[in-house]
């Protein structure tokens, strides 16, 4: 297993594995991600903000780091944190608990990149992924009303109600 920086070619198996998730979604009526622009993810891969968990050549596992995350977290955001969006995981590899290993990842790129925090959130009362990721170390901080939505991806306009976590690292 290795952890690395997605490259231009993986943009397509990236697009398809968001479609996955989106079926997933649909079929266990959660909120639904929006079909995501090629640009966004190119534009991410070229930032070297997507990253890949690789598992015998396969992409087992992606997401997305962001810097700073104003409109979800508001105040809280002071640029002290790294923030993971759109955990994908291969749907022929799912149970594979990939979250830890994200977590693990993240400790050290939070500390790397002189942050103190991860966060992540989800939308609606998703209470299988508030367990799944208060398993993986996350605090749910609870579920809050986000009023500056513009521009945000379509489903938070759709689905107000976020439910925010953080992660403290402990530098040393």
């Amino acid at each position: 297993m290795n952890i690395l920086n997605c490259s231009i070619d993986d943009t397509d198996d990236i697009l398809a594995l968001y479609e996955e998730a989106r079926r997933l979604q649909i079929l266990k009526n959660m909120v639904v991600w929006p079909v995501f622009e090629k640009s966004l993810v190119e534009k991410e891969i070229a930032a070297q903000r997507q990253w890949k968990i690789i598992v015998d050549d396969v992409i087992a596992c992606n997401w997305a780091v962001a810097f700073e995350d104003k409109e979800i977290w508001g105040d809280r955001d002071k640029q002290d944190a790294i923030y993971i969006h759109r955990i994908c995981t291969n749907p022929d590899l799912r149970g594979n608990r990939y979250i830890n290993t994200i977590v693990e990842w993240a400790k050290n790129y939070a500390i790397q990149n002189g942050k103190h925090f991860i966060r992540l959130d989800t939308l609606g009362n998703n209470t299988k992924l508030i367990a799944h990721y208060t398993s993986a170390g996350f605090r749910f901080l609870g579920i809050h009303r986000l009023t500056e939505t513009d521009n945000l991806p379509e489903h938070y306009q759709r689905e107000p109600d976020c439910c925010l976590f953080e992660l403290e690292i402990t530098q040393g």
